[in-house]
């Protein structure tokens, strides 16, 4: 009954850790990142992504929108160039009723297949590049479950955005 009891507190917890997106981001430790002031998209790396034209217009709005809050300005001229880039994949789970899934998914102690779920796990990869030499300074990548509705799609890419240029400037929380 202890058990049950643990594992009903966890549950939301769980569920929610499968909901997030989680964020990580690299860059050139010798970059000054205060020089950077202004962003413009770097649209050769962007009409290169396959999404749809809808996806990436929902994804250019939102990066404009974390942009703006981090203080930059859209500019003709720009200090830096802003590029994405995704990958997605296929994740299959399988749940059984009773018994246990042994190493190699061999089943041991019985039980049947109770669903088999695909979930569509993405990678969006937001870059920044200097704009004068072309170098690659900063990449925050971020990975998470997937949407199909168009209104849960609209938050799923605001929320991969914001947390990706939360990243950013490295050092800064």
């Amino acid at each position: 009954m202890k058990n049950l009891k643990f594992i009903l507190l966890l549950l939301p917890f769980l569920l929610a850790s499968c909901e997030s997106v989680s964020v990580s981001a690299d860059y050139d430790k010798g970059t000054n990142f205060l020089k950077y002031k202004t962003y413009a998209f770097d649209n050769f790396a962007i009409a290169r992504v396959p999404l749809s034209d809808f996806d990436k217009k929902r994804m250019l709005s939102a990066i404009d929108e974390g942009m703006a809050l981090k203080g930059f300005t859209k500019s003709d001229a720009p200090d830096l160039l802003v590029g994405i880039s995704t990958r997605a994949r296929t994740e299959i789970s399988i749940n059984r009723s009773g018994g246990f899934v042994g190493p190699g998914g061999m089943g041991m102690g019985g039980g049947g297949i109770d669903s088999i779920n695909k979930n569509l796990v993405g990678t969006l990869f937001i870059d920044f590049t200097d704009a004068k030499t072309k170098e690659l300074f900063w990449q925050g990548e971020g990975k998470g479950y997937l949407k199909e509705n168009i209104s849960e799609k609209d938050e799923k890419i605001k929320e991969f955005v914001s947390k990706i240029l939360a990243q950013y400037p490295p050092g800064k929380k």
